[in-house]
């Protein structure tokens, strides 16, 4: 099993856990890597790449357990992905010393419309100067925005603010929003007008890969009635061949 900081920052949560985390299709058997259904498994597919740009995973509570999360598609890509959970009063040393590393140039990433008057905003990432970290706030779009408004110990650094051209295409849970995209979808868009092209392009297809195996199984959706029409044909068909 590769490890990753989420893959850790999980491991730390269901230690602490007094009771099972239940997600949405928990009695299916899953890797215990990837989340996925074992049959749907991708960890055989991973690439990771190297890359100037580096991403700092500041992770609601019960995030790093859901099947659904795309954060660790970061970390499976740039294993030097930090990932930290988050805590409005205690927040991790670690976290803290990772975000006033003077080797980088910490953004948090975020719509600009949230950010107060007089707040550095940035469109575009850094080309020059130190490598940018890049600040996610990993969670449902309300509890992103709960650690945004209720972290002061970023409200010293800039916005990232991007635009992303290109529509969502995440479908594993509910958008409260039109133009809102998932991590992994923001991160690769960074990684690609950052500069770190193959890095970028293979989170892309990271995700397009594990959003199809994660559709896929789903018992009522069309992409797992495909697969099962397939190993019909393929039950018929193998007898014929003998």
């Amino acid at each position: 099993m590769t490890d990753n900081a989420v893959l850790r920052l999980r491991a730390a949560r269901l230690a602490r856990a007094t009771r099972p985390f239940l997600a949405r299709g928990n009695r299916i058997k899953r890797c215990q890597r990837c989340l996925l259904p074992q049959k749907n498994c991708l960890c055989a597919t991973l690439e990771p790449q190297q890359a100037r740009s580096r991403f700092c995973l500041v992770m609601f509570d019960s995030e790093p357990m859901k099947p659904s999360n795309t954060g660790r598609l970061i970390a499976d890509i740039l294993p030097d992905t930090e990932a930290f959970g988050w805590s409005r009063t205690e927040p991790d040393p670690d976290l803290l010393r990772a975000v006033q590393n003077p080797d980088f140039q910490p953004m948090v990433v975020f719509p600009q419309s949230y950010a107060d008057a007089g707040r550095p905003v940035l469109n575009t990432p850094p080309l020059s100067g130190k490598p940018p970290l890049f600040i996610m706030l990993d969670g449902t779009w309300t509890e992103a925005r709960k650690m945004f408004r209720k972290s002061p110990w970023l409200d010293d650094l800039p916005v990232m603010s991007l635009t992303l051209t290109r529509p969502s295409n995440y479908l594993l849970r509910e958008s409260h929003g039109e133009g809102q995209h998932c991590t992994a979808e923001v991160a690769a868009e960074l990684l690609l007008q950052a500069g770190d092209t193959a890095a970028g392009e293979a989170l892309f297809r990271h995700f397009d890969l594990f959003r199809q195996r994660y559709l896929a199984g789903k018992p009522h959706h069309p992409l797992h009635q495909a697969s099962v029409e397939n190993v019909d044909e393929e039950s018929q068909i193998l007898p014929t061949i003998n």
